[in-house]
């Protein structure tokens, strides 16, 4: 099992709130994450969930509370309004829920992208050439073949990426996501769409993930087979709001969780 609160905290979200005029989207949410986790946050649709990803990546400016992100060895950085490459760049990568891959690119070009933020050269080295930057990009080809390598996409590194499966192209933003070498991965319903083969694959995929590559990972999903498989605890919101928190066995079995969203599935 993965390590708990005795272990390195990586995240921090304390009374976090987003407000839309009036509409308060979300009220007063607190998370953590530690070093090894896998963490999901889940609730039924309208619940706050992407939203609150969009508050802890600078897709939004939160109305209040902190983002708290620790960089190991860099002490504690408060991440509110920060731009998202910023904060990627600070170590905390998140995939979409509406697929984000440029398909008129290979799909090795896609996951280069990412090595972007990793990169040292600049522009004018860029034009200019020589060594460094040929070294350079030869690093960037060998990682993100490598992280195709781990996502079962090495064989298609070459095919544009509009032409990959639902499945693949999802496994693709992954890479993508890990070419930016984060500590801790934010996964946006990773499973949608994703038939009962590719969900088990992606099962196993995000358990390697944090044991091979040492990234905590923090998922919205609805596929509650795949949550209460892979995930250490599981907070759960409803109406924007926190109303659950605890290990898989614990949130199966709250009243208040069973009534808001497992009931749903239960009676569909």
């Amino acid at each position: 099992m993965a390590a708990n609160e005795t272990g390195h905290k990586l995240l921090e979200v304390s009374g976090l709130t987003m407000d839309f005029g009036g509409l308060r989207a979300i009220d007063n949410v607190g998370l953590d994450i530690y070093e090894g986790e896998i963490v999901a946050l889940i609730g039924p649709n309208g619940a706050g969930k992407t939203t609150f990803f969009n508050c802890v990546t600078g897709i939004y400016e939160p109305t209040g509370g902190d983002v708290k992100i620790y960089p190991k060895g860099n002490g504690s950085k408060r991440i509110n309004g920060m731009k998202p490459n910023r904060i990627t760049a600070l170590g905390m990568a998140r995939t979409f829920q509406n697929i984000r891959l440029f398909p008129a690119m290979t799909v090795l070009e896609n996951v280069m992208i990412g090595r972007h933020c990793r990169t040292r050269n600049g522009i004018l080295r860029a034009i200019i050439g020589g060594a460094a930057m040929a070294r350079e990009e030869k690093e960037s080809i060998e990682k993100s073949y490598q992280l195709l390598k781990k996502v079962g996409l090495a064989d298609v590194a070459d095919e544009f990426s509009r032409n990959l499966s639902y499945g693949a192209q999802r496994r693709l933003e992954i890479a993508r996501a890990l070419a930016t070498d984060p500590f801790l991965l934010l996964l946006d319903e990773p499973a949608a769409g994703m038939n009962p083969q590719e969900t088990l694959e992606l099962d196993a995929l995000i358990t390697r993930i944090r044991d091979e590559e040492k990234v905590a990972i923090l998922l919205i999903e609805h596929d509650m087979k795949l949550v209460m498989n892979i995930s250490d605890r599981i907070y759960v919101m409803e109406y924007g709001k926190k109303i659950a928190q605890g290990t898989p066995l614990e949130i199966k079995e709250n009243p208040k969780v069973i009534e808001a969203y497992l009931g749903e599935e239960a009676h569909a």
